[in-house]
Parts: structure tokens; C-alpha cells; sequence
């Protein structure tokens, strides 16, 4: 399933361009493809719905369960808020793409609000993110954030997976626990955090000196680039600083998820957060 591309084209009557009948509404899964703002966040899984369903702040629209999951709710006693459809796995199946693991329970949510950047707390850890647009690797960071304690991640409205489906999925319940504040401009994010004192330190292998090496203070924002392409020139000239995780072995860089990992534990180390 992903989580972002172009929308089909409109066609009036119920028939395609060529005059043959439209095919029948196909399943979320299908839908997926053309990401509705106004739509809902879908999430399955057993920690994500269960996260979700502890989260005061999200809004359910439809909860879908199987039997064993209804009862294993039950059993933790997580409500589930509103009356939940009880149906045969196969039916959350064909709701999914075949690779999904839903264990049983699936929900239709509204998305959680983004704050404002301007509302960041001066203290801690945030992370900013360069349009990466996995929504694996993002769902990936999302949940070793919520480990770190961040603050909050930054993203841009444009070039970035929505907060739904498999990001959701692979976040395993830190959509619930870490902010996510959407940009219209990061060069612009960039230089307000700049200006309220965050230390902006972008990461890449041209980097001028190895981050461990750096003098971190809070708050921190550290800034992760897409894979391959890295942090683009703008973002790079508006960090304060830009460094490079050096590494010991033949492979000398790292999955981007994994890249937030290291780079957020020496950060937490540096300030003091693991104590």
C-alpha cells in the first residue's frame, strides 16, 4: 500500500473515457493511491490501533475488529470508544494490501492536528526531515523518536508520506506520542529555529567534522536527508551545522532509519537525556 500518488481523473456518468462502465468502487487499498486531505487516517496493527485508542486526541470514524482482538482489548481494558464491527479476518484482508499484518483490527481515524513550529518547546530534541518520502524508513524514525523522547518531528507538506497506512504501521503506536509539524518551507522552518536559539545540525557524509565530535547543546534539531540524494543545497546552508556519522567498518553509511538512530542516541547522550 502507499501512502501518496496522483489522483485519477475525474469522469462524469459513471463511464470511462472510452464509453465502457466504470468499475465499482475499489477497496481502501486501492483508494490508497490518491491520498483525500479530507479523508481519513487508516490504521491496523495491534499497537497502533491500541495507541490510538489511548490517545484522548484521536478521533475515530470506524473501528474494525475480529473476534480474538475485540477480546484481547477487552482483556488489557482498552476501550474502544465507539461500537466497534466485528468481522472474520479475511474481511480486514481485503481492506489491505496482502503483505499487511493487521492482527485482527483495523480503524478509519481523523488525523491527529499539526501543530505549529513557533509552538516548539526550547528544550530537548527535535528532528527535522529533508522530503524523505519512504513512508517505511519515516514510520521507522517516528518510532525511535518516541524512544529519544523528541519533541517533535518536522516535515514538509509537500515531498513527504501521509500519516496513515503503512507509515502508521511501521511507527507501531509513536504517531500517538510524537508531534508531527508539517512546512511549507524548510529552508524557512529552518532559519525560526535558527532564530530561537535550536542548534540546526544537518547530517551528511560530506559533513565537516563527524557529529560525534560536535559540541551539541539544547535544543537540539537534528536534520536527516533523503537517501541518495541527501540533504538538498538550501537546507544545508541553513543548519548552523553539517555533519557526518562516521563509521569503523567496509560500509561506511546507513539506512536512513538507522542514521536517525545513531544520530539521536549521541544527541541524547550529549544533553544529557539518558540519565
Amino acid at each position: 500500500m502507499t501512502d501518496r500518488a496522483s489522483k485519477r481523473p475525474f469522469r462524469r456518468g459513471g463511464k470511462t473515457a472510452k464509453g465502457r462502465p466504470a468499475p465499482p468502487r475499489p477497496a481502501w487499498r486501492d483508494r490508497d493511491r490518491g491520498f483525500d486531505p479530507d479523508g481519513p487516517v487508516i490504521l491496523y496493527g495491534w499497537h497502533t490501533v491500541a495507541m490510538a485508542l489511548q490517545n484522548p486526541r484521536r478521533r475515530f470514524r470506524k473501528i474494525i475488529l475480529t473476534e480474538n482482538a475485540a477480546r484481547r482489548l477487552s482483556e488489557e481494558g482498552i476501550a474502544t470508544r465507539i461500537a466497534p464491527e466485528i468481522v472474520r479476518p479475511n474481511e480486514i484482508d481485503r481492506l489491505l494490501t496482502p503483505d499487511a499484518v493487521h492482527q485482527g483490527l483495523f480503524a478509519e481515524a481523523d488525523p491527529l492536528p499539526s501543530p505549529d513550529i513557533e509552538t516548539l518547546t526550547q528544550d530537548g530534541m527535535v528532528l527535522v526531515l529533508d522530503q524523505i518520502t519512504d513512508p517505511h524508513n519515516v514510520g521507522a524514525i517516528l518510532r525511535s523518536a518516541a524512544a529519544f523522547a523528541v519533541k517533535a518531528i518536522v516535515t514538509t507538506a509537500r515531498h513527504s508520506p501521509e500519516a496513515t497506512g503503512v507509515l502508521a504501521k511501521a511507527a507501531s503506536g509513536a504517531l500517538e506520542l510524537v508531534p508531527l509539524v508539517t512546512v511549507q518551507n524548510l529552508a524557512r522552518a529552518l532559519t525560526g529555529l535558527n532564530e530561537r536559539g535550536f542548534m540546526t545540525v544537518g547530517l551528511d557524509s560530506e559533513g565537516s567534522e563527524n557529529l560525534s565530535a560536535v559540541a551539541l547543546r539544547p535544543p537540539l534539531a537534528l536534520v536527516l536527508g533523503a537517501e541518495g540524494k541527501g540533504l538538498r543545497q538550501l537546507t544545508r546552508e541553513t543548519c548552523s551545522v553539517v555533519a557526518r556519522l562516521d563509521m569503523p567498518g567496509e560500509i561506511k553509511s546507513l539506512n536512513v532509519s538507522n542514521a536517525a538512530v545513531l544520530a539521536l542516541y549521541i544527541g541524547a547522550s550529549r544533553l544529557g537525556l539518558m540519565t
